[in-house]
């Protein structure tokens, strides 16, 4: 289960798809929304992604920065941010460290392989609070953002 509403976001130092360490503290004083999904290049996360991407300004005019979240390499993550023109950063969490901290690691994915995100979504106030925490029972079933955009409004 994702971590809950009111909880304190864990701190996590990730590497983006141009190899540069970004973390949580980079972003003091700003809201974040960290999207979570289990694995580049399959077709409900290039859906989820590109959401993002498409609504990137609207993310931009409340001031809001936006990550994606995945196991994957960052190498793998930059040819999928390429190929679908991502414009937000996508972070990669290889180690596993994230997803166990924000309680977002799968256990049984598919086909056996273990141990990728879930799909989800956490909203971090400028505070580092959790105000809004949701993960998919499916993983092959959307995130809700519509929920999540009532939770950003909520913000302002």
């Amino acid at each position: 289960m994702a971590l809950a509403v009111g909880t304190k976001a864990p701190v996590f130092k990730l590497f983006n798809t141009e190899r540069k360490e970004i973390s949580l503290s980079d972003y003091t004083g700003k809201a974040v929304v960290v999207h979570f999904f289990p694995a580049a290049f399959t077709s409900v996360c290039t859906a989820q992604m590109c959401s993002n991407r498409d609504e990137l300004v609207y993310y931009n005019d409340l001031g809001v920065t936006i990550f994606g979240v995945s196991v994957d390499m960052p190498f793998s993550l930059r040819v999928f941010k390429e190929q679908n023109k991502i414009n937000f950063d996508l972070l990669s969490d290889a180690n596993k460290k994230m997803i166990h901290d924000y309680e977002m690691y799968h256990c049984n994915f598919s086909c056996g392989i273990k141990g990728v995100a879930k799909r989800g979504v956490v909203v971090i106030d400028k505070n580092g609070n959790i105000v809004y925490s949701e993960e998919t029972a499916n993983p092959g079933v959307q995130v809700n953002f519509e929920a999540l955009k009532r939770a950003l409004e909520e913000l302002k």
